[in-house]
C-alpha cells in the first residue's frame, strides 16, 4: 500500500482500476475486511477502487485522544482531496458504515452515491441496550485484564459466527487476526466511545438526497437489522440488497452476492458525466 501525510496523519491507501471511484471505508478490528470485494471482477473491472486503513489500524497513525466519527469520515475526504477527486461513490461496512452516513451528512456535494452495509444505529433502536451491556461485559471481562485474543472471539463470535476465524483465515490476507490483535485498543478506548455519543436522527437521515444501498445479511444480528430497518425507513432513496446465509460478515462470506447487488446499483445510478 501507499502511504500519505494528510491533516497531521498518515495513512495508508491503494488504488486499483480505472472508471469510475468507488471508496471503501472498513468497519472495526479487521482492517482488510473489504479485502474479497477487491479481488471481484464485477467491481475489479470497472471501478476505481479506493481503499485505505483507517485511523488507528494497520500502519496508519495510531489515535489519540477522542477521535470522532465526523472526524474519522474527514480523513476520508482527505484522502479524496489528495487522490483529486472531488466526488466518489462511497461505501461502509459496520463502524465504516457509520462514517459513511455522517459523511452524507457533513459533506453531501462529494458523495455520488452511497452504499451502507449493516450501520450500527445503536442509539435508535430497541436492542441498543443489549448491544451495549455485551460489549461493556467483554471490555470489562476480558479487554481490561489484557485478554484481547478473548475479546476479538467473544465479539466476532457475537456478530459473526462461531467459526468466524475460519472465515478470516479464508477470506483476508495471512496475518489479518494477529493484525486485529495489535489494533484492538481504537476498538475498545476511541470507536465504542465514538459510538455512544454518535446519534442521528429521522429528520437528520430524511436529507440525505444520493441514492442509498442497504445491504444487510438475512441471518444478521438484531443490532444490525433493526439499523437496517431504520435506513430504509429513513432515507427518501434507499434501495435494499439482502445477501442470503449470511451474518455480519456479509461480505466476507459471500463477497460474490455483495458485489453483484453493488455494482448493479452503481450502474443504475452513474456519478455525473459517465
Amino acid at each position: 500500500m501507499q502511504r500519505v501525510g494528510l491533516d497531521g496523519v498518515d495513512l495508508e491507501f491503494d488504488v486499483q482500476g480505472s472508471g469510475e471511484p468507488l471508496l471503501l471505508i472498513h468497519g472495526s478490528i479487521f482492517a482488510d475486511a473489504f479485502f474479497p470485494l477487491l479481488r471481484e471482477p464485477r467491481l475489479a473491472d470497472h471501478y476505481r477502487m479506493i481503499s485505505y486503513h483507517r485511523r488507528g489500524f494497520a500502519g496508519s497513525s495510531r489515535v489519540r485522544g477522542p477521535f470522532s466519527i465526523a472526524q474519522q469520515a474527514a480523513d476520508g475526504r482527505a484522502l479524496l482531496r489528495h487522490l483529486g477527486i472531488p466526488r466518489a461513490h462511497v461505501a461502509g461496512h459496520s463502524y465504516g458504515a457509520a462514517i459513511a452516513f455522517q459523511w452524507a451528512l457533513d459533506a453531501p456535494t462529494t458523495l455520488h452515491s452511497l452504499t451502507l452495509l449493516e450501520p450500527p444505529l445503536v442509539a435508535s433502536i430497541p436492542s441498543g441496550p443489549t448491544f451495549w451491556e455485551g460489549v461493556t461485559s467483554m471490555r470489562q471481562q476480558l479487554y481490561d485484564p489484557g485478554d484481547r485474543v478473548g475479546a476479538i472471539d467473544a465479539f466476532a463470535t457475537a456478530v459473526v459466527h462461531a467459526n468466524y476465524r475460519q472465515i478470516i483465515a479464508q477470506s483476508l490476507p495471512p496475518g489479518a487476526f494477529e493484525l486485529a490483535v495489535a489494533d484492538l485498543d481504537t476498538f475498545f478506548q476511541v470507536e465504542l466511545p465514538a459510538l455512544q455519543q454518535w446519534q442521528v436522527k429521522a429528520e437528520e437521515a430524511r436529507r440525505i438526497h444520493q441514492p442509498v444501498l442497504s445491504v444487510v445479511g438475512t441471518d444478521t444480528a438484531p443490532v444490525f437489522r433493526e439499523s437496517h430497518d431504520l435506513v430504509m425507513q429513513w432515507i427518501p432513496k434507499a434501495e435494499e440488497l439482502l445477501v442470503r446465509q449470511t451474518t455480519h460478515a456479509l461480505q466476507l462470506m459471500s463477497p460474490g452476492a455483495v458485489a453483484e447487488g453493488l455494482a448493479r446499483f452503481l450502474a443504475m445510478h452513474p456519478g455525473e458525466g459517465a
